[in-house]
């Protein structure tokens, strides 16, 4: 206020003999002031104007700009894009100094002003700088020596009267007594700075080097969403300036990896998985394959250890294949990169089946949709190879038809080699060790890519007959499960109205269906018994009658006393989400994960009153 520099504003008061009275006082806004404090150092952050080096961005973002949105650099997902658009349409001068101890060292070095005092040479050291930028010392200092007309010395992050009185002595040594002392700039470049050269930087450019060559420009850039601008149209920007080339066609902008409630990683939260020691207790592949298996386009990484566990599951179930075909002999079969000839309905599906995951699984890939490559697989692996092909292979191996037997081991081995090869860039390290447990003629690493097509190897009628006979299968071990029926013993199964495609592919698989669903006969009737557990399988109305097999009482208040603990928790559940204060302040994870169960729970319920009421039926 005394200096003037207060914004006044006027006031009127009135004293009690009614006189007005207007003064100007101090205009003073009541409200906080946020303070900021450092995030380490947790004091005030102060302000300090310091000089700065500047690159006048609008002189080079044109031809990044340009890039994009001709589609010569495609960005993935598209919303990456706008975001794009978004910082580089309003680009401001990018500041590309720091004060810090490492770094590349700005490649300016300063000389003394030009003036009239008695200094040595007749230049003033307490002036203002004057600047030259180049690309090395000896090029600094023959601009300088062009700039002042005299000799030039190099000193080091020192102050300009220092470095004067650092060479004075040497320069004068020399026979030299007209010269200028360079010192250098003492800050570095933005880490953003220097790394965005790091497409043309790390191949050895300025040199036209043969890695420059080969490697340069790439093709694909995968990095996280959130340096879009800070790394990737920093390069852009860089490159097309420098070498007036684009640096990569494509962008894949992977999410960030979060917490299993989709927090961001905080070693302050406390929240932070430390990678290490995932590996030590699940495996490196069970980590990538997680990693791979979330990695949708666009999408946050969720890492929870429990779904981490379960990849760790299936790199065992792969194990368990390999030692399964060990033990069967299939090891034995020596290596072959062709397709085996095959007879058997059951080779013959799975070979089609293998190539269907391929085509899928490229499809996938192509289109950067890792989540998607991963899912194929790993539903056709544990689901089709493990859980159907291995186990229907059983019988065939261990029967008296030696043809059939030498068919199905070099087809064993085939397919099971295929599942490496396909899950070898996610899961490297266990492919790679099953690979190698038999003669090969090179690593895994280096084997080609399978091309064969569906259109080559499907058969259409064992396509048809297997996957009909692997639905039947899997329809009654379901239905048994949900009514309780004893795992060892043998039911009875009956249809009406088979149709021909169905009857064929019994007669086909007749022995497998009896085997693994524990089915004992099948029989043709007009009309279901009463309390037939239905099957959801094409070809005609099957069921298992259940009028002897179970305690009709026992599971009728089995399934009673199960639907009133269900009941309680869908009332919970519902509850829950009816109530204001929890849709409120619930976080929003928490929210979703309430609507799931709720949903698990009321199709639950839904299975066990249509089995209740079949029960029913039979008093």
């Amino acid at each position: 206020t005394d200096e003037g520099l207060a914004v006044m504003v006027p006031v009127t008061t009135t004293d009690d003999e009614g006189t007005e009275t207007t003064t100007l006082i101090p205009y003073v806004e009541n409200k906080p002031i946020m303070q900021p404090y450092g995030d380490r150092s947790k004091v005030v952050i102060e302000p300090l104007l310091t000089d700065q080096w500047f690159v006048d961005t609008d002189q080079i973002v044109g031809p990044a700009l340009d890039a994009v949105r001709k589609g010569d650099v495609k960005i993935m997902p598209e919303s990456g894009e706008k975001v794009y658009y978004n910082w580089l349409d309003n680009i401001e001068p990018w500041c590309i100094s720091r004060q810090l101890w490492w770094g590349h060292q700005i490649p300016v070095w300063y000389g003394p002003a030009k003036g009239s005092s008695e200094l040595f040479g007749g230049l003033d050291y307490d002036g203002k700088p004057v600047p030259f930028c180049a690309a090395t010392p000896l090029e600094a200092a023959e601009l300088a020596k062009s700039f002042y007309g005299v000799e030039t010395a190099i000193d080091g992050d020192v102050s300009y009267t220092d470095a004067y009185n650092t060479h004075h002595d040497l320069m004068h040594n020399q026979g030299k007594t007209n010269f200028v002392v360079l010192s250098r700039d003492p800050d570095v470049l933005d880490t953003w700075f220097s790394s965005g050269l790091w497409p043309i930087g790390t191949l050895g450019w300025p040199e036209e080097t043969d890695a420059l060559k080969r490697y340069f420009p790439t093709s694909d850039l995968i990095t996280g969403q959130d340096i879009l601008f800070f790394w990737v149209a920093r390069m852009m920007m860089m490159q097309l300036a420098v070498v007036d080339e684009i640096p990569f066609n494509t962008v894949y902008l992977h999410g960030l990896v979060r917490d299993a409630n989709g927090k961001k990683m905080s070693k302050s939260t406390g929240n932070v998985i430390d990678p290490l020691d995932i590996i030590d207790e699940y495996g490196a592949d069970a980590l990538r394959f997680t990693n791979a298996a979330m990695a949708s386009l666009g999408g946050a990484l969720k890492l929870d250890t429990k779904r981490i566990e379960g990849y760790r599951n299936f790199v065992t179930k792969l194990w368990n294949a390999g030692t399964y075909g060990d033990f069967k002999g299939t090891f034995d079969v020596p290596h072959a990169d062709g397709v085996p000839e095959t007879n058997l309905p059951l080779n013959n599906w799975i070979k089609g089946e293998i190539a269907k995951t391929r085509e899928a699984v490229d499809a996938a890939l192509e289109t950067y949709r890792f989540n998607d490559a991963a899912s194929t697989l790993y539903s056709f692996v544990w689901n089709t190879f493990c859980s159907q092909y291995l186990e229907f292979t059983k019988p065939v191996l261990d029967g008296d038809d030696a043809a059939a037997a030498a068919e199905t081991k070099a087809t064993y081995a085939w397919a099971f080699d295929q599942c490496l090869i396909l899950l070898h860039p996610i899961m490297p390290f266990v492919t790679e060790e099953l690979w190698g447990a038999k003669e090969r003629p090179k690593m895994l690493v280096h084997t080609d890519w399978p091309t064969y097509t569906a259109a080559d190897l499907v058969d259409a009628q064992a396509d048809a007959d297997l996957s009909w006979t692997a639905a039947m299968i899997e329809a009654i071990r379901s239905a048994r499960a949900q009514m309780n029926v004893p795992g060892g013993d043998f039911v009875p199964l009956v249809v009406v109205g088979m149709d021909a495609a169905a009857t064929s592919a019994w007669d086909q698989n007749e022995a497998l269906i009896k085997r693994f669903a524990r089915i004992e006969s099948l029989t043709a009737v007009d009309t279901m018994p009463k309390g037939t557990a239905a099957l959801a399988v094409s070809g005609g109305v099957f069921g298992i009658p259940l009028d002897g097999i179970i305690d009709v009482a026992a599971e009728k208040a089995r399934l009673e006393k199960t639907l009133g603990k269900l009941a309680k928790e869908l009332g919970g559940l519902r509850g829950r989400l009816n109530n204001p204060k929890f849709a409120d302040s619930a976080p929003a994870e928490v929210i979703e994960e309430t609507k799931a169960n709720l949903a698990l729970r009321e199709d639950e319920e839904s299975k066990l009153k249509d089995a209740l009421a079949r029960i029913s039926e039979l008093g």
